[in-house]
């Protein structure tokens, strides 16, 4: 059995996955960074020493019989497959992973984290089509994407739209805590706004111009909701819905201009049920929505290992 590695450091979430060559799961362990408590997210510095700390725990962790096995390592260097695309959170994985590669004698390739969330939703919701959009929302990105995945390790990514602002993930995340919730808020928030009004998903308006979207304006306007003694869960449920009305609209604007009906939807923020639902109320009679497992949403290294298999096979999974 042939094995594939991939380390991901992200914002918020050091990651190990493996994967062998029929692009199934092996093995997956990942961290997240510590925010104290109160705070809305870290420094880029203390994300990366904690990438430092925990990397070598992840390595450690990982069964010792997978070790001889694998035969390529995968690494995201920076945020998107774009030139002047770079966070410094990305080093001490790649560092981790050269050296690992270079002592092994194996192949070392480099994507973007970007990427690996595309591939890893490709996987788990298997779509086929090579030339799709996508939509990337979480706590550092909120954009609407036009992919071809036609070369082997590799995804063409256009950016058509999305945030002038804040993004979804922080929207959530910076009501989430005045509420109280821990950070990164989002799985707790959607716990949370079960227990709300129907009507409250209606509370908060979206802001859409053409492919533009904000979160400012209606973050401002939850705290509001918030200093007026609204229902907590009432307002957690408001934020959802903003939300779905805003990539409703976003999405409506790529369908027409591509003439793509065929959508991956990726990133922290799409592992939230409501949003899942009410997308898929919106927008099934005129798309085909794809969305990666509500864990592969989330950060981790599983599309950057298989990025790396696809690359040193030579052929997309």
């Amino acid at each position: 059995m042939t094995l594939y590695l991939g380390i991901d450091t992200s914002a918020y979430t050091t990651s190990l996955a493996i994967v062998d060559e029929q692009a199934e799961l092996v093995y997956e362990n990942r961290k997240i960074l510590t925010v104290p408590e109160g705070e809305r997210g870290l420094a880029q510095s203390a994300a990366l020493f904690q990438h430092v700390q925990n990397l070598p725990q992840l390595v450690t962790a990982v069964p010792p019989q997978y070790w001889e096995k694998v035969s390529a390592l995968g690494v995201s260097t920076a945020p998107r497959p774009i030139q002047e695309s770079y966070m410094p959170v990305f080093l001490p994985g790649y560092g981790v992973a050269a050296a690992m590669a270079s002592a092994r004698c194996i192949p070392l390739v480099e994507t973007s984290h970007q990427e690996g969330h595309l591939a890893a939703g490709i996987a788990s919701s298997k779509l086929k089509e090579p030339h799709f959009l996508a939509i990337h929302i979480s706590g550092g990105t909120t954009e609407l994407l036009e992919v071809h995945h036609t070369q082997p390790g590799k995804l063409d990514i256009q950016l058509l739209g999305g945030t002038t602002d804040l993004h979804a993930g922080q929207f959530v995340d910076r009501v989430g805590v005045r509420l109280g919730l821990p950070f990164p808020a989002g799985k707790s928030l959607e716990e949370l706004a079960r227990q709300a009004d129907p009507g409250a998903a209606a509370w908060l308006p979206s802001a859409v111009r053409g492919f533009e979207v904000s979160f400012s304006g209606v973050e401002t306007a939850a705290q509001r909701l918030i200093d007026q003694g609204k229902n907590p869960a009432d307002v957690a449920r408001a934020v959802e819905g903003c939300i779905v009305r805003t990539l409703g609209k976003l999405l409506q604007a790529g369908m027409e201009k591509t003439t793509l009906s065929e959508i991956l939807i990726v990133g922290g923020v799409a592992s939230n049920q409501f949003i899942r639902q009410e997308l898929k109320k919106r927008l099934a009679r005129h798309a085909n929505l794809h969305w990666a497992e509500p864990d592969w949403s989330r950060d981790n290294a599983i599309g950057v290992a298989l990025l790396a298999l696809e690359k040193v096979r030579g052929c997309i999974i």
